[in-house]
């Protein structure tokens, strides 16, 4: 998922380094509580795994996967063709632009909205897109998430070495917390019946592991840089970390991820 940035996404890479993401799913999709009738829009799809669980929850129904990013669609359309799912199907689509009209029952999304930095458009479009009596799930990075790590991400933008490629950058996403987001639902007729934070701990295997995550996730960083010193910047970033929060017993890093967790349903006007 994107949102209309100059980098682009591996997408082949985020699904070998997508495991936490993939979890956190899975333990969202348990809370959606379906009948196997619904229709399901999946906001921000990614390589369509999650929106493929999805669809094999609901034998009657239909789940549409969006994501802004081609080469994510492309991927998830390759490994999801509807030969082999035919109540599931992908589209690209800008979170922020929605163009369906009353034609879900659930919209679900998980670790993708805090790319998105105004959420107003989002959940006007969200709003549209669901029947009357219709929820969403939403789960993203919340307030606080990846402290830690960000204060890396900080030290070396501002340090001598790298302070050159970051004239200006602006921090890219929106970690927010229950209380903008009631007033954000509020404002698009979404009833809110629970926004939670939730610490999300997120294990990565040793430094190797944590440069993937890096480099999928922090295309915001390293699109600033010459394509040779992104190898560089991504190593620095995860040595540092690892330097002050030391690996566990089994060769992890453990970065201290917080998730922001949105039920809602549409009211009727």
């Amino acid at each position: 998922m994107s949102g209309g940035e100059s980098w682009r996404w591996d997408a082949a890479e985020y699904a070998r380094s997508s495991a936490a993401q993939q979890g956190w799913a899975r333990e969202l999709i348990g809370k959606l509580g379906l009948t196997g009738s619904e229709t399901v829009l999946d906001i921000g799809c990614g390589d369509g795994k999650v929106t493929a669980e999805i669809a094999r929850l609901l034998p009657k129904g239909q789940v549409v996967g969006v994501d802004s990013s081609s080469d994510m669609v492309r991927m998830a359309r390759d490994v999801f063709p509807p030969s082999a799912v035919p109540n599931l199907s992908f589209q690209i689509a800008d979170a922020r632009a929605l163009t369906f009209e009353g034609e879900f029952d659930v919209a679900f999304s998980n670790a993708v909205l805090h790319w998105v930095k105004d959420h107003s458009p989002v959940l006007a479009g969200v709003a549209r897109a669901l029947r009357d009596g219709g929820r969403i799930l939403f789960q993203m990075g919340g307030r606080g998430n990846g402290a830690d790590i960000f204060a890396v991400a900080d030290d070396m933008t501002t340090g001598a070495a790298w302070a050159g490629f970051f004239t200006g950058f602006d921090f890219p996403w929106g970690f927010y917390g229950p209380e903008e987001y009631a007033r954000w639902c509020a404002d698009a007729g979404l009833h809110a019946r629970r926004i939670e934070l939730l610490p999300r701990p997120m294990k990565q295997k040793g430094i190797e592991g944590l440069a993937g995550w890096i480099r999928t996730t922090w295309m915001p960083y390293t699109a600033r840089l010459p394509e040779d010193r992104r190898e560089e910047f991504i190593r620095e970033a995860a040595g540092r970390f690892v330097a002050r929060h030391a690996l566990d017993a089994d060769g992890n890093a453990t970065v201290g991820m917080v998730r922001l967790e949105i039920e809602a349903e549409k009211t009727a006007r």
